[in-house]
């Protein structure tokens, strides 16, 4: 399994970032994707995440409202719509996927990709 995450940058406070997570190596149909992220200093936390099938999400609480997970099945790609950017969601943001979800910690997930900087200046 490859994940192959892109799409961070620097954006001020307000601002709004599109990550990306293009998926391979196998077929995703019965996985659950997600996103977490890591700030200097702090354990990786959950994000976001969405079944491949169904299309089902969840998001962690301080993202509610501001973020939106997505897939495109034809591509085998996950997004992560990031809107009104806050200083503390600056943090490297992976992607990542499980085939038996059953938790949001990080230790509990299959496959990572390598992470993506997001940087939100105040």
């Amino acid at each position: 399994v490859q994940l192959q995450a892109s799409g961070g940058g620097l954006v001020q406070t307000g601002g709004s970032l599109t990550l990306s997570c293009a998926a391979s190596g196998r077929t995703f149909s019965s996985y659950v994707m997600g996103w977490f992220r890591q700030a200097p200093g702090k354990e990786r936390e959950f994000v976001a995440a969405i079944r491949w099938r169904g299309g089902s999400t969840t998001y962690a609480d301080s993202v509610k409202g501001r973020f939106t997970i997505s897939r495109d099945n034809a591509k085998n790609t996950v997004y992560l719509q990031m809107n009104s950017l806050k200083p503390e969601d600056t943090a490297v943001y992976y992607c990542a996927v499980v085939r038996n979800y059953y938790s949001d910690y990080h230790l509990a997930w299959d496959y990572w990709g390598q992470g993506t900087q997001v940087t939100v200046s105040s």
